[in-house]
């Protein structure tokens, strides 16, 4: 029966995690505020950083602080459904970002998970995430590219959560698949990069 009740905290929170990660906060703020599809503006990606692109600062601010939330929160619920279970948190935090890549809202068709990445190691390991984004911050500020730190500083996340945090192995582990699909989902971006012509980030939209 213990056994049992374990399986399902840990398929309940596992599969909320997902579901609360594929709310396409950028997708629909957009659609709401400007009547407008983000997925055929400027990159067509329905992140934080293209809606700040095309629909304005406020609105990239917004949908940012959303993402984030979401990924706090698949965090807390998995933590409060499987009473902090590491496996069940591991789970959770891979399924939150995994949702948003892949939603099954949009058609599987999603962000780079950037910012659900932020909230749910926000809750998992605040000292490492805190490191990491200040990392963030120098690489962008050097460069200019929000793509180059958000590549740079999720593939040294994993590497400065097990330096300052040793945390149990397989939230470890949920931190290198965090890093992985990061990098994977901005293939282009690395291509963009290589041939020169990636975005340059501004604090200043089109629209703003």
């Amino acid at each position: 029966m213990v056994s049992s009740l374990s399986n399902i905290q840990l398929v309940v929170s596992t599969v909320l995690a997902y579901l609360i990660g594929g709310l396409p906060f950028g997708y629909l703020f957009v659609r709401f505020s400007l009547g407008k599809d983000v997925r055929t503006m400027g990159s067509g990606n329905i992140g934080a950083t293209n809606v700040h692109r095309t629909a304005g600062r406020k609105a990239g601010v917004v949908v940012l602080l959303l993402d984030i939330l979401k990924g706090f929160v698949a965090i807390w619920l998995a933590a409060l459904i499987s009473q902090s279970s590491p496996l069940a948190l591991a789970l959770a935090a891979a399924a939150v970002m995994v949702g948003h890549c892949y939603p099954i809202f949009l058609g599987f068709k999603g962000g780079k998970a950037v910012a659900c990445f932020i909230g749910a190691f926000l809750y998992l390991a605040p000292i490492p995430l805190l490191i990491t984004i200040l990392i963030f911050i120098i690489v962008v500020a050097a460069s200019k590219y929000i793509s180059l730190g958000s590549i740079i500083g999720a593939g040294l996340f994993p590497v400065v959560m097990w330096l300052v945090q040793h945390p149990p192995r397989v939230l470890l582990y949920a931190a290198i698949f965090s890093a992985v699909l990061i990098v994977y989902r901005h293939k282009a971006n690395i291509g963009r990069l290589l041939r020169g012509k990636e975005n340059v980030f501004s604090l200043k939209s089109r629209t703003a």
